[in-house]
């Protein structure tokens, strides 16, 4: 993977990641959905400043990663963006202060394992 290529897949992860933050401290502002407010809160998405934050994040990401795909086999760009699990565990754990079990630290071992032998060029 080039230089320029790993870029592309580093600011797509990294939107990707940010959306995802994004999403949820809009969701937590949100509240818990029910089947009394489904339909306002699906109202109530466009007035939250994070939410639309997320999901223009979401855009950006998807953009990069379509330039990354004009560029890299899909067999490379769609297992290395499973990198955005692994940012989002993380995040999850130092900023939404969310727990990581050991079986959930194997599955991101594994994870970053299979895509570093996925881009390893020879």
């Amino acid at each position: 993977m080039s230089p320029q290529e790993f870029s592309l897949l580093l600011i797509s992860v990294l939107t990707s990641v940010a959306g995802q933050f994004f999403l949820k401290a809009g969701a937590l502002k949100l509240g818990k959905v029910n089947l009394n407010n489904t339909i306002s809160h699906i109202f109530s998405i466009i007035t939250i400043p994070e939410l639309l934050i997320g999901l223009t994040c979401y855009g950006l990401g998807a953009v990069a990663y379509i330039l990354l795909l004009t560029r890299v086999n899909l067999s490379v760009a769609g297992p290395s963006i499973a990198l955005v699990y692994v940012f989002s565990v993380l995040l999850g754990y130092f900023i939404f202060k969310e727990t990581i079990p050991l079986t959930r630290l194997i599955g991101l071992s594994s994870i970053i394992a299979g895509v570093i032998l996925v881009v390893w060029q020879k």
